[in-house]
Protein backbone atom coordinates (compact mmCIF):
# COMPACT_ATOMS: atom_id res chain seq x y z
CA UNK A 1 0.00 0.00 0.00
CA UNK A 2 2.70 1.98 0.86
CA UNK A 3 1.95 5.87 0.22
CA UNK A 4 -1.61 5.40 -0.53
CA UNK A 5 -2.27 3.16 2.57
CA UNK A 6 -3.94 6.03 4.32
CA UNK A 7 -6.41 6.58 1.10
CA UNK A 8 -6.80 2.53 1.20
CA UNK A 9 -8.05 2.17 4.40
CA UNK A 10 -10.49 5.39 3.83
CA UNK A 11 -11.73 3.38 0.88
CA UNK A 12 -12.31 -0.04 3.12
CA UNK A 13 -13.91 1.55 5.90
CA UNK A 14 -16.45 2.75 2.68
CA UNK A 15 -16.65 -0.39 1.57
CA UNK A 16 -17.25 -2.33 4.86
CA UNK A 17 -20.61 0.15 5.11
CA UNK A 18 -22.44 -1.32 2.18
CA UNK A 19 -25.42 -3.15 2.92
CA UNK A 20 -25.15 -6.79 1.92
CA UNK A 21 -27.81 -6.81 -1.43
CA UNK A 22 -26.45 -3.51 -2.50
CA UNK A 23 -23.18 -1.87 -4.96
CA UNK A 24 -21.86 1.16 -5.02
CA UNK A 25 -18.33 2.25 -7.91
CA UNK A 26 -15.53 3.08 -7.64
CA UNK A 27 -16.35 6.46 -8.84
CA UNK A 28 -19.33 6.51 -6.18
CA UNK A 29 -16.93 6.00 -3.41
CA UNK A 30 -14.18 8.61 -4.62
CA UNK A 31 -16.37 11.14 -4.96
CA UNK A 32 -17.43 10.69 -1.11
CA UNK A 33 -13.92 10.85 0.34
CA UNK A 34 -13.37 14.17 -1.69
CA UNK A 35 -11.30 12.78 -4.66
CA UNK A 36 -13.75 12.32 -7.42
CA UNK A 37 -11.17 12.09 -10.21
CA UNK A 38 -9.60 8.75 -8.16
CA UNK A 39 -11.58 6.03 -9.26
CA UNK A 40 -8.73 4.02 -10.43
CA UNK A 41 -7.15 4.43 -7.08
CA UNK A 42 -10.04 3.22 -5.31
CA UNK A 43 -9.80 0.02 -8.01
CA UNK A 44 -6.01 -0.55 -6.98
CA UNK A 45 -7.50 0.07 -3.42
CA UNK A 46 -10.10 -2.61 -4.16
CA UNK A 47 -7.43 -5.14 -5.52
CA UNK A 48 -5.28 -4.70 -2.68
CA UNK A 49 -8.35 -6.16 -0.19
CA UNK A 50 -7.78 -9.75 -1.05
CA UNK A 51 -6.55 -10.38 2.11
CA UNK A 52 -8.59 -8.59 4.10
CA UNK A 53 -11.60 -10.76 4.82
CA UNK A 54 -13.89 -8.07 6.67
CA UNK A 55 -13.45 -5.92 3.29
CA UNK A 56 -16.66 -7.37 0.67
CA UNK A 57 -14.73 -6.37 -2.27
CA UNK A 58 -17.73 -8.06 -4.21
CA UNK A 59 -19.93 -5.41 -3.94
CA UNK A 60 -18.04 -2.74 -6.07
CA UNK A 61 -18.04 -2.72 -9.25
CA UNK A 62 -17.73 -0.12 -12.18
CA UNK A 63 -20.45 3.18 -13.13
CA UNK A 64 -22.46 0.62 -14.99
CA UNK A 65 -22.57 -2.48 -13.14
CA UNK A 66 -20.15 -4.00 -14.88
CA UNK A 67 -18.03 -7.01 -12.31
CA UNK A 68 -14.62 -5.86 -13.79
CA UNK A 69 -12.79 -6.85 -10.68
CA UNK A 70 -13.97 -10.75 -11.33
CA UNK A 71 -10.88 -11.38 -12.15
CA UNK A 72 -9.11 -10.47 -8.34
CA UNK A 73 -11.70 -13.67 -6.88
CA UNK A 74 -9.13 -16.24 -8.07
CA UNK A 75 -10.16 -16.55 -11.93
CA UNK A 76 -14.06 -18.20 -11.18
CA UNK A 77 -17.00 -16.88 -10.90
CA UNK A 78 -16.99 -16.19 -7.40
CA UNK A 79 -17.62 -12.11 -7.00
CA UNK A 80 -20.88 -13.03 -9.60
CA UNK A 81 -22.17 -16.02 -6.95
CA UNK A 82 -21.33 -13.69 -3.86
CA UNK A 83 -23.19 -11.13 -5.27
CA UNK A 84 -26.21 -13.62 -6.24
CA UNK A 85 -26.18 -15.00 -3.09
CA UNK A 86 -26.88 -11.45 -1.53
CA UNK A 87 -30.17 -11.35 -4.60
CA UNK A 88 -28.39 -9.08 -6.79
CA UNK A 89 -28.78 -10.40 -10.31
CA UNK A 90 -26.11 -10.81 -12.67
CA UNK A 91 -25.80 -11.22 -16.21
CA UNK A 92 -23.22 -11.84 -18.77
CA UNK A 93 -20.95 -9.74 -15.62
CA UNK A 94 -23.33 -7.24 -15.78
CA UNK A 95 -25.75 -6.37 -12.43
CA UNK A 96 -29.19 -6.80 -13.88
CA UNK A 97 -31.44 -2.97 -13.46
CA UNK A 98 -28.09 -1.55 -11.65
CA UNK A 99 -29.68 1.37 -9.96
CA UNK A 100 -32.06 -0.32 -7.65
CA UNK A 101 -29.16 -2.11 -6.13
CA UNK A 102 -26.79 1.22 -6.24
CA UNK A 103 -25.84 2.40 -2.88
CA UNK A 104 -24.73 6.08 -2.96
CA UNK A 105 -22.49 6.65 -0.01
CA UNK A 106 -22.36 10.48 -0.57
CA UNK A 107 -26.61 10.06 -0.16
CA UNK A 108 -26.37 6.87 2.71
CA UNK A 109 -23.70 8.22 4.73
CA UNK A 110 -24.39 11.96 4.85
Amino acid sequence: MSDNSGFFKKVYEVCKLIPRGRVTSYGAIAKYLGAAKSARMVGWAMNSSHNLEDVPAHRVVNRNGVLTGKHHFGGSNAMQQLLEEEGIPVKELQIIDFKQYFWDPMKELS
